[in-house]
Parts: structure tokens; C-alpha cells; sequence
């Protein structure tokens, strides 16, 4: 009887645990990942390199084989091939004719000599750079401008073993893209922190430059928070620029790639070079980390970056020109940033800031540069909180905002149609009034054009108001994205305002 009772408990015992561990694995270690990466996991790249947990810095002299060795293995050569391409011709005919409109047809002409605007043939395009894997189930990260046009993607690891990777999502504003391999057991970087990144420390630069095998290059931080006006943003003035300036050689191929500490910690990915000839001649510019963590985090939960605006307008208060600081009527000389705009309807105006306000710190930390609050903000969703510390006729403030997206809503988006998003657009909806003084039922406008099927095959321009997609009715965002639903292939038709007739944009979207 006992032995029975000893035999049953065991039993039980047995279940619960495995209960247990499947339970945690289902669903405490899926809410215990940030970013690709579980907390107080060491993959065995750093094991081998001797570098753990609470020991990140090898002892005595400088040296950087131990950080290369670990960072080696999760560096990858990111192979893209574009399509060749037929891009449409039509343009819009605007109702100021030309004086022999009436002699000759704009389409006859161009059917004889050609689109006088590029439009034509696209032969096809091959290009690489590099990327770093961020954990063990195959996500890398790496620049949007490696794959932003790339309809094949080969990724080769540093065994050289090959795959076809996928994208997961991508954004032109911060230059960054998420990237996936079917593989398991990979090695991968662990993140570190660039805020704890000082001018002066040695770092290391890992990528494929000039399609060269794997290349190790070292340097110092010789600049933080640099914005240089490189990268594309989704809208008007919306790019994010905060880049860590090194020293360390950079060349073409080396985007996506890792920069790394002495500890062998990711804490930037290697985006552009400063030169006049296209080719390393003194600087480097890596995206900071803290940012790359919020970015991936957001393209893999959500499809695409979930941004916080605070909807400002600054400078530095020692570049403020005079006769700006007379118009904000300002007496303030310290250090700190100068509200000179605030946007309607913004997180800034229900927070209470106001032009002519000394923004001093974010969250406890001081700010001097646009660069470095546009830092601090974007690493926030829309709804989360920050407070602000303001100077305003001599005295210290204290507030919190509750950040928008861009759109104005504390909501989160999410990318549920992955085909509107490959048309790589920002729409909005046709206003009511405008759509009667159209004659239309309703429409969406093509409001800022940017990378992708939409610039790659036509020549349709900002402005456009979509009234159909495959010949059926489209009033709204909603009926745009039912309408495209995952066609492979659509024509989209509308108008200009100002322009004669409807204008058809057959466009290809890919399955992928």
C-alpha cells in the first residue's frame, strides 16, 4: 500500500513539473522578451569568447579578441536582389495645356518618344551589406536602406551556411529594419546600453565591407547624439538622428553591421560614413542601441514602430539667433533647448508648454541638443508618460506629457494590411467637404509618397486621390485596405486635383 501511495505521489509530482515548466515556457518566457532577447539568457558565442553575465570587460590591457570572438559568429553578409522592373508612365494632365494640345495627343507623343519623366525599364540589381543576429530564433536587425528595395534577401552567416530571409518590418525614419531566418540555436549579440556609451571608449566595428569576408575594425567614440540629415523619414522632418560618431574604419557593405564594446555588448548599428568619395576617409555613424531596442521590440509585436510625439519645435539656446530670442521675448542664457513651435493639437499643448519655454530635462536626464530630446522622446509609444522639467520666466516647472502618434490619437497601430503597406505611402482620409467640391463620394489622398511598389512602378506624385482599386469604389482608409486585401496585383485610379480625368496606376505586390 505504501509503496503504491510513494509511486503515485511521484507520479504527480512528475506531472506538476512538467505542468509547470510548459506553462512557463508558454507564456512567462514569451512575456519575459524584449526585442528578440530573454532576460538573463548568455548564448554560447560569449561562453566560448569567456565573457558572462557580470563580467562583460576583459581584465588588463586593452585588448579586443575576446569581444571579437563573441561578436563574430552573429554577424551576417546580407545579400538583396531587386527585380527588374516596368515602370508605368502616366502622368497627370493638368488643365493649363500646352499651346498645341489641341494640334497633338500627350499620350500619342509620349507613345512615340518616351516618358520625358523616367518613367521606362528598370533592369534588375544587386547590392549587399550586413546585418546582426538578435536572438537564437533567427531575428537580425539591420539598415532599411539595405533592404528597402530588395525582393530576394540572402543571408550568409559566418559559417557560411546560407538562407533566404524575410522582412519582418522596416522604417525608413530611423533607417532601420527587422529581418528573419528559419533557423534555431543561433548565436547572438546581447544588447548593451548607449547611453552608458562615453567619448572616448574604445569600440569595435563588425560587418562585410567592399564584399570582403567578415572585417574587425576598432576605433573611439569621438561624438554622441550627431544628426547629419541622412536618413528619409516617413513625413516631413519626422527622420531620427542621434548617431554615436567613432573613428573606427567603416566601408561600403559595412550598414547593418555591429558596433560593439570592449565587453563585446552591441551598443549601435553601423549606418553611414562621413566622405567626399563615398569611401572611409576619417568617421563613422552608428544608430544608438537604446533606440535599435525600441525599434526591433515594436516591428516584431506590431508589424511596424509604434513613435511617441511630443510635437515640438526646438534650439539649442546658444544658437537661437537674437532677433529670435527678442520675438519669444527671451531672457534665459542657460543651458537647455528653446520651444520655438508647438504643434496644434499636440502632447505639448495638453501638457501645458509653451513657445519661449526652456526644455531642461527629459525624464531626469538634461538635454542641450534637438538631437538628443528627439532621442529620449522616440524611445516612448504613443500613451506612455515623460516628464518635463521647463524653465519659464525664471523658474523651474515640472510637468508630464502623454505622447500621440502621428495622427494626433494615443492608439496603437498596428500593420494589419502588409500589402497597403508595401505600397510604401502615407494616406489620410478625403475630407467631406472637399470630396463634394470634388464631385466624389469619398476618397483617399496619397499624401507623402516614399519607398516602395508605389515610387518603384509608377511615376504617381503626392496629391493623389484614390477613388478606385480594381475598379471598385473606394471611400476611406478602410475600404482602401479591404479593397487590396492580399492581391498579388492591383490598379489603383484617381485623380489630381486640378488635373483632367481619372488616371490608372497598375501596380505588382509581391506575396511576401
Amino acid at each position: 500500500m505504501k509503496i503504491k501511495q510513494v509511486f503515485f505521489t511521484i507520479v504527480i509530482s512528475a506531472v506538476t513539473a512538467f505542468g509547470v515548466m510548459w506553462g512557463y515556457s508558454s507564456y512567462v518566457k514569451a512575456g519575459n522578451t524584449f526585442a528578440g532577447q530573454e532576460k538573463g539568457i548568455i548564448p554560447a558565442n560569449y561562453k566560448l569568447a569567456k565573457l558572462t553575465e557580470g563580467n562583460t570587460t576583459p581584465p588588463g590591457a586593452v585588448d579586443f579578441t575576446q569581444s571579437a570572438a563573441a561578436a563574430l559568429p552573429t554577424v551576417v553578409h546580407i545579400k538583396t536582389k531587386t527585380n527588374a522592373k516596368q515602370v508605368s508612365n502616366n502622368l497627370p494632365k493638368s488643365q493649363n495645356r500646352n499651346p498645341f494640345s489641341d494640334l497633338f495627343d500627350d499620350d500619342m507623343l509620349q507613345q512615340f518618344f518616351g516618358n520625358r519623366n523616367g518613367g521606362g525599364y528598370v533592369p534588375e540589381q544587386r547590392a549587399s551589406g550586413s546585418g546582426v543576429i538578435i536572438s537564437q530564433d533567427g531575428f537580425i536587425v539591420t539598415n532599411n536602406h539595405v533592404v528597402e528595395n530588395a525582393d530576394e534577401l540572402t543571408v550568409t552567416l559566418n559559417n557560411k551556411r546560407s538562407y533566404t530571409a524575410k522582412v519582418v518590418g522596416r522604417d525608413p525614419a530611423y533607417d532601420l529594419a527587422v529581418i528573419k531566418i528559419d533557423a534555431t540555436g543561433l548565436p547572438f549579440l546581447l544588447y548593451g546600453n548607449s547611453d552608458d556609451v562615453k567619448i572616448g571608449q574604445w569600440v569595435l566595428a563588425l560587418g562585410y565591407p567592399l564584399n570582403l569576408e567578415t572585417t574587425v575594425t576598432a576605433g573611439i567614440v569621438s561624438a554622441k547624439s550627431r544628426s547629419l540629415g541622412l536618413n528619409k523619414g516617413t513625413k516631413l522632418n519626422s527622420a531620427v538622428e542621434s548617431f554615436i560618431q567613432t573613428d573606427a574604419a567603416v566601408n561600403q557593405g559595412n550598414s547593418g553591421g555591429a558596433l560593439i564594446n570592449t565587453g563585446g555588448e552591441l551598443i549601435g548599428i553601423n549606418s553611414a560614413i562621413a566622405s567626399p568619395t563615398g569611401y572611409y576617409s576619417g568617421y563613422s555613424y552608428a544608430i544608438p542601441v537604446n533606440i535599435v531596442k525600441k525599434v526591433v521590440d515594436d516591428i516584431i509585436k506590431y508589424g511596424n514602430v509604434q513613435r511617441g510625439f511630443l510635437g515640438v519645435a526646438t534650439a539649442n539656446t546658444y544658437d537661437l539667433p537674437e532677433t529670435e530670442k527678442t520675438r519669444l521675448n527671451l531672457k534665459y542664457s542657460g543651458d537647455g533647448l528653446v520651444i520655438t513651435d508647438v504643434s496644434a493639437n499636440s502632447a505639448a499643448v495638453e501638457a501645458g508648454l509653451k513657445k519661449g519655454d526652456i526644455i531642461k530635462s527629459v525624464n531626469g536626464i538634461s538635454v542641450t541638443l534637438p538631437s538628443e530630446l528627439q532621442e529620449l522622446v522616440t524611445r516612448y509609444k504613443p500613451s506612455d508618460k515623460i516628464n518635463i522639467v521647463v524653465s519659464r520666466d525664471g523658474k523651474d516647472i515640472s510637468t508630464s506629457a502623454t505622447l500621440k502618434n502621428n495622427m494626433g490619437t494615443f492608439a496603437i497601430v498596428k500593420a494589419e494590411n502588409t500589402m497597403l503597406s508595401k505600397l510604401g505611402a502615407d494616406f489620410v482620409n478625403l475630407d467631406p467637404k472637399k470630396a463634394k467640391e470634388y464631385g466624389v463620394p469619398g476618397g483617399v489622398i496619397v499624401k507623402k509618397i516614399n519607398e516602395g511598389a508605389l515610387s518603384d512602378q509608377s511615376r504617381m506624385r503626392d496629391g493623389f486621390i484614390i477613388v478606385k482599386v480594381n475598379d471598385k469604389e473606394v471611400k476611406n482608409m478602410d475600404e482602401l485596405s479591404k479593397a487590396i486585401g492580399s492581391s498579388k496585383s492591383v490598379t489603383i485610379s484617381g485623380f489630381y486635383p486640378g488635373s483632367d480625368g481619372l488616371y490608372d496606376y497598375p501596380i505588382m505586390l509581391d506575396s511576401e
